[in-house]
């Protein structure tokens, strides 16, 4: 059954996100410098895929047959995951997933982030304030402050963990960054997420959405350098957060005994092709921008479906949406660093004038962003 389309009064307009963190009502602006991206070495291609699958649930699932064509129809041919194929037979329960996730994390922060600050032209200790996002791991001390000594941070740097956002984090993360970065002249900030969606892949669990999500996820890690002032290669203009109530159910991740567990609603692409252009007019209102204003809309690519339903939801036309069907072919759906690679490929080819971030997460959320070519 598809959702009905929710007016005005029903999607909840983040007040947050509306009064504080659109850099474009403050006296200083802020300049995007760089992207880094960076993924595991081994490479995964769809068909091993779907024969790891195969082994990993067909013998004991009289549904996965019925449900393997989900691997030929995902738009994925390869992705890049933290350990050897075999590894994922194995019987892995929390701590044994937290240590590969704690390991390869760190790793791939690194990664990222000094591709980042070297495109920048930035030292780690010129970094004010770090802004990590990650929701398929938990570390605590944080990552920043784990691989601090190696990167070179400051001691005094400021420090903003964020979890839970999921797909969504890569926009939310960048505008958090940016509206740090505007309080004060030069303020530069390291935005940086990581997520490791293989390590959630579980052999106990038959379910329908956790075959799903072996055939579409994948690890990455994206970061972005922001400084208030000045110039860079694009200057953010504001943004916000659109949840809507009553929709817990439609992704996440349940917290269960030995790992993770994916939550994937297949109602995610009619709600998406019913709900997001009315979200996105509610964003854009608030930034007093008007839709003819956005030359191009650079997506969070969660699955061929869900970008299918982004075009027509946004009447962009087949085929709009190339940049992250590339990404997603080439990577999967690595949660909240794709919108990042996405954007990299974009600013790669030329950016336009003006373009607007799109994620979906749990919540259900969507997450906008405006940039301005720089």
């Amino acid at each position: 059954m598809r959702s009905s389309h929710l007016g005005e009064g029903d999607a909840q307009y983040n007040q947050y996100d509306r009064d504080i963190f659109l850099a474009a009502n403050s006296p200083i602006s802020v300049a995007l410098l760089s992207l880094g991206t960076a993924v595991p070495e081994t490479v995964l291609r769809q068909e091993e895929a779907k024969e790891l699958a195969r082994r990993l649930f067909g013998r004991r699932s009289a549904h996965f047959e019925k449900l393997a064509p989900v691997f030929d129809n995902a738009g994925i041919e390869k992705r890049h995951i933290v350990r050897p194929p075999d590894w994922y037979e194995g019987d892995h329960g929390w701590k044994a997933r937290n240590d590969v996730y704690l390991e390869a994390a760190e790793a791939l922060y690194e990664q990222a982030a000094r591709r980042a600050l070297d495109a920048a032209g930035v030292g780690a200790s010129e970094v004010d304030c770090l802004v990590t996002v990650s929701t398929t791991g938990i570390a605590t001390p944080s990552l920043e402050a784990r691989v601090a000594g190696r990167m070179g941070f400051r001691a005094d740097a400021e420090r903003v963990p964020i979890f839970g956002l999921g797909c969504a984090g890569g926009v939310s993360g960048l505008a958090t960054a940016a509206r740090l970065a505007a309080e004060r002249e030069g303020k530069t900030v390291l935005f940086v997420t990581v997520e490791l969606c293989s390590t959630s892949i579980r052999l106990d669990k038959l379910s329908k959405a956790n075959i799903v999500a072996t055939a579409l996820f994948g690890d990455g890690a994206a970061a972005a350098v922001l400084r208030s002032g000045g110039s860079g290669v694009a200057s953010v203009e504001g943004g916000g957060e659109i949840l809507w109530p009553e929709t817990l159910g439609i992704m996440g991740w349940d917290v269960e005994d030995p790992g993770l567990g994916v939550i994937f609603d297949r109602a995610i692409p009619p709600f998406v092709e019913d709900n997001m252009d009315h979200a996105v007019g509610q964003i854009l209102a608030k930034l007093g921008v008007e839709r003819t204003g956005i030359d191009r809309f650079t997506c969070h690519p969660g699955g061929a479906k869900v970008v299918a339903a982004l075009e027509r939801s946004l009447r962009l036309g087949d085929g709009a949406l190339d940049h992250e069907r590339a990404v997603l072919r080439d990577y999967g759906n690595m949660s909240a660093p794709t919108v990042l690679f996405v954007l990299e490929r974009l600013l790669a080819e030329g950016m336009p004038e003006r373009t607007m971030l799109l994620a979906l997460g749990p919540g259900f959320t969507t997450s906008g962003l405006s940039l301005v070519r720089g």
